[in-house]
């Protein structure tokens, strides 16, 4: 049953004078948003899930210049439309007409927002008419208003209690002072100076974010492992910060900017690009550094309505971007390193894995048609199906910054028509003269109707000091504990990789 609250609206006297501003007509709007969101860690259900703003990875730092008229002395000044996740700790109000002799003496967040139970509690111990329906008919009933709580108890002229559950209407003789129906900033401002001033208002709020989406469009290229790349690279924003942004003038903040949160909460993680050189196209972004960090300038005003998500191009698509595929088989299943000793254990580690991965790398370099710095985001790559011209999805993943002129490697699945086996040959151990060896074969087969090259990545983690004794294919050390096997297969084919690894301590 619907129910209704009948009020009259009254607005008490102030002591000095009021100066309210409920609408930003005539204010300049700026926004700077920062954001921890990792990539691709926001999901569908949190852009729907009713604009709480719970739980989204970002905050934003919010400027509105607006004209306010000031008497000489004291006024008391209202803001409304303010983002309801906003930080009343980090709110801040200046005169830009007056700045030396115009000050704040006091300052409030006022977020006691109307509601029926709000409305109600204000009339406890005052009299009130409560309508319930009886079939066809509406009784009045009138009395005392005692308690809220779960049901109206209302105390009539004549001593008598009703419990009213189940009402239909409730009029109120008027609106009580307390309430308001938007969170509001108030501003108790003192000036020497009367009339009109250019204000700014500024504070911070949860609730709003920002990422990067890059969609790549793959195409074979001269060999198995050749390919190009088209590119395009969007900024993600989503406001659930309870405020909406009219024509605002929009900036990015991208780094690891430092902020004193509690332990739980992510760091940022943003990163920032630099300018693309391409003909007949113009960024929407401008891009610069900024401290340490990198400042994004969208070139033109735009809007961000509240529980909104909306994309705009961080910087002009890239073509003929040459990248290589690589294959990958990594054989071991979860090897561990770190062990206060050497790990002895014939049957360690030994469980086979037959999936070969499949990456995509490319040279992010100014020759290669990039060479921009990449914020942290998520890549989308699709190829082209020629049978009906259509973009198909094979794959996608997360990159972290890229610095200019560094390489990018990103993994698309798993191939579906080369696999590999791993086991262990031979395992020998003396504990007297403090060494292991363990002999490694690694097949891998090819059933596609080319040829493929495959690396084969192997972790030596049974302990820090190892050497390969020999091996039936020469190997590259990567780092402290893992060798690559580069193998070439021919179409329909299988080749081995054998070595023996010899662990001392």
């Amino acid at each position: 049953m619907t129910k209704k609250i009948l009020a009259t609206l009254c607005v008490a006297p102030m002591a000095f004078s009021a100066a309210a501003v409920e609408a930003p007509e005539g204010a300049d709007t700026a926004l700077t948003i920062y954001s921890s969101a990792q990539a691709g860690s926001i999901s569908p259900e949190q852009y729907r899930n009713g604009g709480q703003g719970q739980g989204i990875p970002g905050y934003a730092l919010i400027r509105q210049d607006r004209t306010v008229n000031l008497d000489k002395g004291r006024t008391l000044i209202r803001f409304t439309d303010v983002a309801a996740q906003i930080d009343p700790t980090t709110v801040s109000f200046t005169s830009l007409t007056d700045p030396e002799g115009t000050r704040v003496i006091e300052q409030n967040y006022q977020f006691d927002l109307v509601s029926t139970e709000k409305l109600l509690e204000k009339y406890i111990d005052n009299e009130v008419t409560v309508e319930q329906q009886r079939g066809d008919k509406t009784e009045t009933i009138t009395g005392v208003l005692t308690s809220t709580a779960g049901n109206l108890i209302l105390k009539a002229s004549d001593g008598s209690v009703r419990i009213v559950n189940g009402y239909a209407g409730v009029k109120l003789p008027k609106l009580p002072g307390g309430l308001i129906t938007k969170p509001t900033l108030v501003w108790d401002v003192a000036t020497a100076k009367p009339g009109a001033h250019r204000t700014r208002v500024a504070y911070q709020t949860t609730g709003i974010t920002w990422w990067a989406d890059y969609n790549f469009t793959y195409s074979e290229g001269k060999d198995a492992n050749s390919c190009k790349l088209d590119t395009g690279a969007w900024v993600s924003i989503l406001n659930q910060s309870g405020g909406s942004y009219q024509d605002a003038k929009l900036k990015l903040i991208a780094g690891d900017v430092q902020r004193a949160q509690p332990a739980s909460a992510p760091r940022m993680l943003m990163k920032g690009r630099a300018e693309m050189d391409m003909a007949n196209a113009a960024p929407a972004f401008a891009e610069k550094t900024f401290f340490e960090y990198h400042l994004y300038t969208l070139g033109f005003p735009t809007t961000l309505p509240n529980n909104s998500t909306k994309q705009i191009e961080l910087f002009p698509a890239a073509h003929g971007v040459a990248c290589e595929k690589i294959l990958l088989y990594y054989g071991q299943t979860n090897p561990f390193y770190g062990y206060g000793s050497p790990m002895l254990e014939r049957n360690f580690g030994v469980e086979s894995n037959k999936k070969v991965d499949v990456y995509l790398s490319f040279k992010n370099s100014k020759e290669n048609n990039m060479g921009m710095p990449l914020p942290a985001g998520r890549i989308r790559v699709s190829k082209l199906d020629t049978a009906d011209n259509s973009l198909e999805f094979v794959g996608e993943d997360r990159i972290d910054h890229t610095p200019k002129n560094e390489k990018v490697r990103i993994k698309l699945g798993s191939a579906f028509d080369v696999v590999g086996e791993r086991r262990q040959v031979d395992f020998r151990v003396d504990t007297n003269a403090k060494w292991m060896e363990e002999d490694i074969e690694i097949k891998l087969r090819n059933q596609k109707d080319e040829a493929v090259t495959v690396i084969a990545k192997e972790s030596l983690y049974r302990w820090s000091n190892w050497r390969i004794l020999k091996g039936s294919q020469p190997h590259e050390k990567q780092d402290a504990h893992t060798v690559h096997f580069p193998v070439k297969i021919a179409k329909g084919g299988e080749a081995v990789v054998r070595y023996t690894v010899r662990y001392t301590w």
